[in-house]
């Protein structure tokens, strides 16, 4: 039988970290299904989910506790929100400043909104220099919450936070 599991990878950044994690899993049998990875502040860290036998499962969480440089966490895949609820995409573009992630998660928490991924970065507004913020989510939302509701919520944190926000549905 199949299992199926999310790795939580984090360690110092350096060259041929991929490569040892990716000969590990296929060592064991497994094959890498998805994966996010990212280089944040000198440190490599990385999300992925991997599909292996059950009876080779041990064996993978062992050879990959003993990865130099590197914390592993295993965790078992799971049930996931409700596939038929419609996807949005938001997206967030403005002058950077503290609290905008925090009030963004507040109001689609209080939809019953699931950010399913989440991307932010700081960069340089091309003519100022100002510090811009940037952000998409990927979101599902659930036919019980209102999306008009939840549009002048955002709306509103936009204006308040003078940041522009769009909500627009994945096809």
């Amino acid at each position: 039988m199949k299992a199926s599991i999310v790795l939580t990878v984090i360690g110092p950044d350096r060259p041929g970290l991929v490569e040892a994690l990716s000969e590990t899993v296929a060592e064991h049998g497994g094959n890498w299904e998805e994966g996010r990875m990212a280089h944040l502040d000198g440190q490599f860290a990385g999300l992925l989910r991997v599909v292996v036998d059950g009876s080779k499962l041990a064996g993978l969480e062992a050879a990959l506790a003993k990865l130099p440089g590197l914390s592993v966490t295993s965790t078992a895949g799971g049930a996931t929100a409700n596939d038929s609820d419609p996807r949005y995409t938001l997206s967030v573009l403005g002058q950077d400043r503290e609290g905008i992630v925090r009030e963004l998660a507040h109001a689609l928490a209080r939809q019953g909104v699931n950010v399913e991924e989440l991307g932010s970065s700081c960069e340089s507004a091309p003519m100022s220099g100002e510090t811009l913020f940037r952000a998409t989510a990927k979101l599902r939302i659930p036919s019980t919450a209102s999306l008009d509701e939840l549009r002048e919520q955002l709306e509103s944190i936009g204006d308040d936070l003078m940041v522009d926000v769009s909500l627009t549905p994945v096809d």
